[in-house]
């Protein structure tokens, strides 16, 4: 099974998923855009991961206006995406939602709260109702046609949401101690998130990735 990862800037890798996909015996493949590399086909992949960064998902960049396009040839040929952050804006945009900026920023550890539909998913459901997790993020997104709402906060309505087989999640639960260490300089000034609170985070994110990975390599 052939995985791919799209990443958009060199501080956000793809951390904890990669050794999910990996040990359920997925090729992963990096493609690391901000390097100019080009993205796959959607018949050369089975599986797409769609990592954050800190553009906007419809700033004028071309590779996100490709990766909206192969996000929607994905959702159409039924093949597993997971957006993460910026990801999961690209997943909504590229399925017609709007994107637009939030209320607020949201940034620092924090959790979510899981709707009705969340606790009984098989991805999210087991670790909730409350998820703690790591947010970064000034956009929100409406959810597309056929997306089900499955985690919101206080501040953003739309936190986590299904579309047939992908899931798109505002926040970060793949972030392991070594992926926190890259990504806590770029942070907001101010933002501390300690060592301990990035663990248990890390610790529940492991368990979400494993169950996401079981149900995007087993269809």
């Amino acid at each position: 099974m052939h995985s791919v990862v799209v990443q958009h800037v060199p501080f956000e890798g793809p951390g904890l998923i990669a050794p999910a996909l990996t040990a359920a015996g997925a090729e992963v493949e990096i493609v690391r855009v901000y390097q100019g590399d080009p993205l796959p086909s959607v018949a050369d992949l089975d599986v797409l991961v769609v990592l954050g960064g800190p553009m906007g998902a419809f700033d004028g960049l071309p590779h996100l206006a490709q990766e909206r396009a192969l996000i929607a040839e994905c959702v159409r040929h039924d093949r597993p995406v997971l957006g993460v952050c910026l990801g999961a804006q690209l997943l909504a945009g590229a399925l017609g939602a709007r994107v637009e900026r939030g209320p607020a920023s949201e940034v620092g550890a924090g959790t979510v709260e899981l709707t009705p539909a969340g606790l009984s998913d098989p991805v999210l459901g087991p670790s909730g109702p409350l998820l703690p997790v790591v947010h970064w993020h000034d956009d929100t997104f409406a959810l597309p046609e056929g997306g089900v709402l499955l985690a919101s906060s206080d501040d953003y309505a739309h936190q986590a949401f299904r579309v047939g087989a992908s899931y798109g999640l505002q926040f970060h639960v793949e972030l392991d101690p070594e992926a926190l260490k890259t990504v806590s300089p770029h942070l907001p000034e101010g933002t501390v998130i300690q060592p301990h609170v990035g663990r248990s985070i890390a610790a529940v994110g492991a368990q979400i990735l494993d169950r996401w990975v079981k149900h995007a390599t087993s269809r």
